[in-house]
């Protein structure tokens, strides 16, 4: 249902990274015949959380990014040497503004941005593979279950990635340890904050591509029904690369493409709906 994206409820909560979420998700899904067909004779009275709360989910993760983008802003046009030179007062001064607390923080927020968005998306995978969950598409998306475990193996996967993104996701500033006599007794850790974050960049990808893999794969088997526009040009551009799975095959080939297909940002320029900036 569309009904969890009405304008009005995400006002009225009033955080912006949820109003614009929901807005996008209203363009995105508009003209779909596949949303269409639910408007009546579903016996289902909500959606689970991870479709009900994309936007108050995505949506806090988006806000706390732009927080941290606010602060490194900051700190890339920040004087962060010892001594600092005051040169209109004639002065060498001692001071502290090498302590990358502010940098750790930040660090810390992009990480749970990364775990939660993460988190969310392999909830939805779940649902599309589980039968009980995804009304009338076939167990792990395969034509021929039992004779095939189609994304059997691809739904652990995104549990695996987001399970190590959990782990990843735990804060570095408080992991503080004093050394040089106890003179450094008190860091940031900032830099084994940051450097977590290309790995748990590249483990949300693949959980994305996976995610989006059995979505084209479900949406297919809804035919004739037709999604809407954006969406089935995303699909369209997925299918050049990657075909729909009939059969078993190893999917690491896939996988791979579909992350290049999420990263390099061809999937949102297919769509070609703005998306909010981080500003």
């Amino acid at each position: 249902s569309t009904a969890p994206l009405h304008p009005e409820i995400h006002a009225l909560r009033g955080h912006r990274g949820q109003i614009e979420v929901a807005a996008l998700m209203r363009a995105i899904l508009n003209g779909s015949e596949i949303r269409e067909s639910h408007r009546d004779g579903d016996s289902r009275v909500q959606d689970p959380y991870c479709i009900r709360c994309q936007p108050q989910v995505t949506g806090a993760a988006m806000d706390i990014l732009r927080q941290a983008a606010h602060t490194l802003c900051i700190e890339a046009n920040a004087a962060t040497d010892n001594p600092l030179v005051l040169i209109d007062e004639g002065r060498i001064v001692s001071g502290g503004n090498f302590h990358a607390e502010p940098v750790g923080f930040a660090a810390d927020m992009i990480a749970l941005a990364l775990s939660e968005i993460g988190s969310i998306a392999q909830r939805r995978v779940a649902l599309m593979v589980d039968p009980t969950l995804s009304f009338d598409l076939p167990p792990f998306l395969t034509p021929q279950p039992g004779l095939n475990s189609g994304f059997m193996i691809a739904e652990v996967t995104t549990a695996a990635l987001m399970s190590e993104n959990k782990h990843l996701a735990n804060p570095c500033v408080t992991d503080s340890t004093p050394t040089s006599a106890n003179q450094e007794d008190h860091v940031s850790m900032a830099a084994h904050g940051a450097f977590r974050l290309l790995r748990m960049s590249q483990n949300l990808k693949k959980i994305i591509a996976i995610e989006l893999l059995c979505a084209a794969q479900g949406v297919e088997f809804r035919a004739p029904l037709k999604t809407s526009l954006p969406l089935q040009a995303c699909i369209d551009g997925l299918r050049k690369d990657i075909p729909p799975l009939r059969e078993d095959r190893y999917l690491a080939k896939d996988i791979e493409r579909a992350s290049e297909f999420v990263g390099s940002g061809a999937c949102l320029r297919l769509v070609s709906i703005p998306i909010p900036e981080l500003d």
